[in-house]
């Protein structure tokens, strides 16, 4: 999760964040070198003494001017657009967790596991433990296995939300009457914090999202002890 001071993206858990961060520092090298030269060229310019008053035209130039941008931005679009389909590839999942988003809470069932359902709140300020992070924890949080394929399905049942774990590159829009899916693979045990990322009403920002990424062991523990209960 993000934490004081911290200006940056946050530490990748799965590989789709890596391609991510790897994209953004691409795109951001980029950026940093178009504008250093064009800085450059600007501040020259104020100590340029050449003066021809017979200058009409620059074909070569404005080639140049015409050409490298539209090369440069297919640096930018190839990428992009080979991540943008590595985002929607869903590769046989072993979990398929489905999302509701309501006013103000989630809801999640586990429809493999015989419907192991519960909703999840966040906890009120003043009961939080004294371990736990204000306005991010929440009761019931979503026990996920590592190094497995996870499918989620979002919806919403009342206004658009939007499932969002930045630690795993996973941002899902949950709208009434429809489903929509992504996957993801967490690759390191932790806890993941994340919120609903569309302006849904007055309460929007009170509905936090707490994954828990456990061994595959301790899933199917944790599974069973729901299925007994």
């Amino acid at each position: 999760m993000s934490t004081w001071a911290n200006l940056g993206l946050q530490d990748s858990a799965s590989p789709l964040m890596e391609q991510l961060i790897f994209f953004h520092d691409h795109a951001l090298l980029i950026l940093v070198m178009i504008t250093v030269l064009v800085g450059y060229l600007m501040f020259m310019l104020f100590f340029n003494n050449y003066i021809n008053r017979f200058l009409l035209h620059g074909q070569l130039i404005e080639m140049i001017w015409t050409i490298l941008p539209a090369i440069i931005l297919l640096f930018i679009a190839f990428p992009s657009l080979r991540l943008l389909y590595l985002l929607d590839e869903i590769n046989e999942p072993s979990v398929t967790l489905k999302s509701i988003g309501h006013q103000w809470y989630w809801s999640y069932e586990y429809s493999d596991f015989n419907n192991v359902e519960f909703d999840s709140y966040m906890i009120p300020t003043n009961e939080i433990a004294n371990d736990g992070f204000r306005l991010l924890d929440v009761d019931n949080r979503i026990v996920l296995p590592m190094n497995s394929q996870i499918r989620i399905l979002v919806t919403a049942a009342d206004v658009i939300h939007s499932w969002t774990i930045p630690a795993l590159g996973v941002k899902v829009d949950g709208t009434p009457g429809r489903l929509n899916q992504t996957n993801f693979f967490i690759n390191r045990p932790g806890l993941f914090y994340g919120q609903c990322s569309e302006i849904c009403g007055a309460n929007h920002s009170f509905m936090p999202i707490v994954i828990e990424s456990v061994p595959v062991n301790y899933f199917i523990k944790w599974i069973s002890s729901n299925l007994n209960s």
